[in-house]
């Protein structure tokens, strides 16, 4: 079965009952060249396990277990569980969980599911919930690589630097943790229902250990940084973090040589890694 003909897939999805929900942003690829593409550049291979988010009627499950040693998928729509059923019967290595992903304890699947192998995470990731999950994934540290199909508008503001329109907390977050890439887009055609935008496939490869002595510390310096866009750096830090002071904290962005009165805009992953090590000692 082509799982992206509609004439060969939506009597089956009618057998069982499922209608496309909105609200959970399901838009299936039609166009059988993008499952094949995402599959050839998520790293899968023979020694890695993949866990894929929202696989819809499997076309990227399939593509993925052809290359990987186990694949697994988790969905959230009861209904595409008996779907999925059939169009990956033929998969052994590829297994499906029906449950909601921001409340999965995503170390411990992987530890279950795919020990022994290099984990990779692929998705086609709802747009609503992108800056949520990539956040939460990437937080988790299990994945050697993350390979996802978001909205064009989140992609940019995932890869963006320092000065671009787009660059946002996400932004540093993304370059934290890994060194995110656009690697090509996919237009509304290729899906059914058709989205109202362009989607974009992004690969983000896990980088190197960044020198920040306090991981949650970072991640409260850059939320603060971004919180309120018009405030200087040192006003928004104060603004949260009261217990520092604001002699120390001036001396703190003394000390890494940035500004008080620039923006977080203007700071880079490093830079934002520096001053929390700052505020760290300073503590």
């Amino acid at each position: 079965m082509d799982l992206c003909n509609l004439n060969e897939v939506l009597p089956l999805m009618e057998r069982h009952g499922f209608r496309f929900s909105k609200a959970l942003g399901q838009n299936f690829l039609t166009d059988r060249r993008i499952p094949e593409h995402i599959a050839q550049v998520s790293g899968a291979e023979s020694g890695c396990g993949v866990v894929e988010i929202g696989p819809g009627v499997g076309c990227l499950t399939r593509e993925l277990a052809l290359r990987a040693d186990k694949v697994v998928s988790v969905e959230l729509d009861e209904r595409l569980i008996y779907v999925l059923a059939e169009t990956l019967a033929d998969m052994p290595n590829a297994k499906v969980i029906n449950a909601d992903i921001m409340r999965t304890d995503i170390r411990k699947l992987v530890n279950d599911e795919l020990a022994g192998l290099t984990p990779l995470l692929c998705a086609n990731l709802p747009y609503n919930i992108t800056t949520d999950v990539i956040t939460m994934l990437l937080e988790s540290g299990c994945f050697r690589q993350l390979t996802v199909m978001i909205q064009k508008e989140a992609a940019l503001r995932l890869c963006a630097m320092p000065g671009d329109a787009d660059y946002c907390a996400f932004s540093v977050i993304a370059r934290f943790y890994t060194e995110p890439e656009i690697l090509f887009d996919v237009p509304a055609g290729c899906f059914t229902p058709q989205p109202k935008v362009t989607s974009s496939v992004v690969r983000m490869k896990r980088r190197g250990s960044l020198a920040a002595e306090n991981e949650k510390l970072f991640l409260r310096v850059v939320r603060a940084a971004f919180a309120q866009r018009r405030k200087t750096l040192r006003n928004s830090l104060a603004s949260v973090m009261g217990d520092l002071g604001k002699e120390k904290l001036d001396g703190c962005l003394e000390a890494c040589g940035i500004e008080p009165v620039c923006r977080g805009e203007a700071l880079g992953v490093e830079e934002f890694a520096a001053l929390t090590k700052a505020i760290g000692e300073a503590k």
